[in-house]
This record gives structure tokens, C-alpha cells and sequence, in this order.
């Protein structure tokens, strides 16, 4: 007969003793994940690996993995969106970041950058340091030279954000960020490669050039049209429109 604590409620026998475990277990998921993350450099809007991928690396079964998982989001520290991915929550409005990647065409996403990117181009022209500047001639030197379209893609992210940056205005950034985290929800597996890495030609090299340049120049017209063409001649690759 198994014994039982009435002050707790619970089974004080072999029972109690499993159900204590398995709690421990999961609490134990729980933390390893959440120092992975940590510990990993991830930031608002990554993405996290597929669940096989974090099974072999956390050396965790599927079951307590997904029940950390589970944890993770009811705290609010990751979304899921279905078909593609686990992200990391920005901190606040997690919720609501979810919910926009749901209702959010990759063409309405892509016509939200053609709204707000060439602005953030043209307050970069007015406002961007010399430190900046150094930055963003960086960030495009680092794209043109990616071995792998998964390495550019990484590098142009930064790239605009660094445009971004060199408006020095903080608010400008935190539009950049949200607009970038739905991006990175939405715009997962739109594009299928047919080669290995960048060809040396892209046309993206060329336009980042051109934003570069006016940036440098302090033309805020050249670097708003500039971006603009930009985003608009990957617009028209991706979905045949500007």
C-alpha cells in the first residue's frame, strides 16, 4: 500500500518518488535550454535549430524537449510559428510579433520595407558618424565576400541593420528591429537557391555600393532612392514587382 503526505496530497511512496523525478527532468530541460539560448548569442527574432538538431546537441529526448520548449513559450522568451520555426521573443509584445508573421504576406512584408528602409537610408545620410560609415563600408565588404548564401544572407541582415544604426536614432532602430524580426518569420524558405553561394555579379553588391556611397556622401535624396531601387529590384527577383 503506498502511503500518502496529507499536508501536500501527493503519493509519499514509489509513485511520489517517480512523479518528483520526472518534475525534476523537466525543470532540468527547462534550464539547459534556456542557458543554450543564452549562452548561444541569440537576439529577438533568430531563429532557433530544428528540434532534431537541438535533441543531438542538447542530448535530450524529444519528449522533454518539447515540454521545455512548451515552458519557454508560455514565458514568453520564444514563439513558434508552424512551418517555420521557433524564434526568440523580443521582450515586450512577443504576442503580437507572432501574431503579425501569421497575418503577413511575404509581398506585404517586403512593400513594409519599401516604406520604412528608405527613410531609415535617408536619416543614415543626415546623422551617420564616421564611425558608422566605417561600420556599414564593413558590413557590405563582409556580404560580397560570403562563401555560402546561408553566410550572405546573415551579412546583409546586418548590413541594413547597421543602416539602421548609423541614423542614431533610437526609435528608428527599435521600427528597424520589429520589422526585421516579422521578416525573418515570414520570409523563411521563400527563395530556393539554385547555386552554392552569391555569384560575383549579384546585383545586390552593386546596390549596396550605391548606399554606401551616398551615406558616405551625406546625400540623404541618393540614399533614399538608392534603398529604395535596392529593395525594390529584390522585390521584383522574388516576387516580380517593385
Amino acid at each position: 500500500m503506498i502511503a500518502t503526505n496529507p499536508a501536500i496530497g501527493r503519493s509519499t511512496g514509489v509513485f511520489g518518488l517517480l512523479e518528483r523525478v520526472v518534475i525534476s527532468e523537466r525543470e532540468d530541460a527547462f534550464q539547459v535550454l534556456k542557458t543554450y539560448i543564452s549562452d548561444g548569442g541569440y537576439h529577438p527574432g533568430d531563429r532557433l535549430p530544428p528540434e532534431r538538431e537541438l535533441m543531438i546537441t542538447l542530448g535530450m529526448g524529444r519528449t522533454l524537449l518539447r515540454r521545455a520548449l512548451e515552458a519557454l513559450e508560455r514565458d514568453g522568451a520564444i514563439w513558434r510559428h508552424v512551418g517555420k520555426g521557433t524564434f526568440i521573443a523580443a521582450e515586450p509584445g512577443a504576442g503580437s510579433l507572432n501574431d503579425l508573421s501569421k497575418q503577413v504576406s511575404p509581398v506585404h512584408m517586403m512593400r513594409a520595407r519599401l516604406s520604412l528602409e528608405p527613410a531609415i537610408a535617408r536619416e543614415a545620410a543626415l546623422n551617420a558618424s564616421e564611425d558608422a560609415v566605417v561600420r556599414l563600408k564593413l558590413a557590405r565588404e563582409r556580404a560580397e565576400s560570403s562563401t555560402t548564401w546561408e553566410e550572405y544572407e546573415a551579412q546583409d541582415d546586418t548590413f541594413h541593420r547597421t543602416v539602421a544604426q548609423a541614423t542614431n536614432n533610437a526609435l528608428l532602430l527599435a521600427l528597424f528591429d520589429q520589422l526585421n524580426q516579422v521578416r525573418r518569420a515570414v520570409a523563411w524558405n521563400v527563395v530556393v537557391r539554385e547555386t552554392a553561394r552569391p555569384a560575383g555579379n549579384h546585383s545586390s553588391f552593386t546596390e549596396h555600393k550605391q548606399i554606401t556611397e551616398a551615406i558616405d556622401a551625406r546625400d540623404p535624396a541618393r540614399a533614399h532612392a538608392a534603398m529604395r531601387d535596392h529593395l525594390g529590384s529584390v522585390s521584383a527577383r522574388l516576387f516580380g514587382e517593385a
